[in-house]
């Protein structure tokens, strides 16, 4: 077998991918962005390992022997499963690996945000606490989770490990099936409307698709709380950026965090990148996924879906 990682550095250079190697002979490329790579890289593999890389009919064409495209990661929206399937290649991805750790981020950005530590912890290291005479400081006012209303868009497996989480810290949980297919009974289940009007939290855990793009857009914030605060861990595109900078200015919601944003890396020309206030918008850089022990998990799936596929079964495969 000869296996192409196209992505080594997706996994981070601190956990190992040796294990690979048991399968076949690897070739391991640090990152590969372009199309022209892609076909390069993948022209005589039997299989190939990716997370974004384009794996289309014009990346795929050439590649003969390909049999098994493994997805490292949940997502596979980088990938054309119609074509694959029309050539025969079973494309399979890694579930529920990092579950825990994106539903533990969405809390941590919506406690950073809603008690305004990154103002605190300013007003300390800048010496502004040293040199008042009395023992605490609350200027910026913050709120308690407990008795506020969690609206999740997307109860799969992520947004209802985010439900338990706010049920514990006592907020009331709400959810809006973006497909209208959800079979959870355990939240009400309500429109899309009567959730962003009435969550003073909002997070997004759905899939990139055409339903979900630009679901939070102008029209969507203006419905929301103005006291609300938005957590995107989803898919950067399912928050209009520009309209998500207009209301943040406006005062139209009180804060956002984000985990992901439309083009990744940000880029200097997203306006989101203007706004310098930790206690209204906090971005982080795609890591919600990436504790050590969720990438050591993924890294395991894929290698499981690998050893599965070579005994003839099919695990995690998307496009059966």
């Amino acid at each position: 077998m000869k296996i192409v990682a196209l992505e080594r550095n997706s996994a981070g250079t601190d956990i190992s991918m040796e294990c690979f190697k048991d399968f076949g002979e690897v070739t391991y490329y640090p990152n590969t962005v372009t199309k022209e790579e892609v076909k390069e890289r993948i022209k005589d593999a039997d299989i190939v390992i990716a997370n974004k890389s384009p794996l289309n009919e014009e990346t795929l064409k050439d590649a003969k022997n390909l049999k098994l495209i493994c997805e490292l990661a949940t997502g596979y929206d980088n990938c054309d499963l119609a074509y694959c399937k029309s050539r025969g290649i079973k494309v399979a991805n890694v579930v529920d690996y990092s579950t825990g750790m994106v539903a533990q981020h969405t809390m941590t950005l919506a406690l950073a945000l809603s008690q305004k530590l990154p103002h605190y912890d300013n007003y300390v290291k800048s010496g502004a606490y040293s040199a008042q005479d009395r023992f605490s400081n609350f200027d910026i006012p913050f709120y308690e989770l407990e008795g506020k209303t969690w609206g999740i868009i997307g109860m799969g497996n992520i947004g209802k490990r985010v439900a338990k989480l706010a049920t514990a810290f006592g907020c009331k949980v709400i959810f809006h099936s973006v497909t209208g297919k959800s079979t959870c009974t355990d939240y009400p289940q309500v429109d899309k409307t009567t959730l962003l009007s009435e969550s003073d939290f909002v997070s997004l855990h759905c899939p990139l698709s055409d339903l979900t793009r630009d679901f939070i857009d102008r029209e969507a914030l203006q419905k929301m709380k103005k006291t609300a605060i938005l957590i995107n861990v989803a898919r950067g595109r399912v928050v209009n950026n520009t309209d998500l900078y207009e209301a943040l200015v406006a005062g139209e919601i009180q804060a956002a965090g984000l985990d992901v944003v439309e083009a990744e890396p940000l880029e200097l020309t997203n306006p989101l990148s203007k706004l310098m206030d930790s206690n209204q918008l906090i971005i982080t850089p795609h890591l919600a996924w990436a504790s050590v022990e969720a990438r050591t998990r993924c890294v395991e799936g894929v290698y499981k879906n690998i050893e599965a596929f070579i005994k003839g079964e099919d695990r995690n495969v998307v496009n059966p």
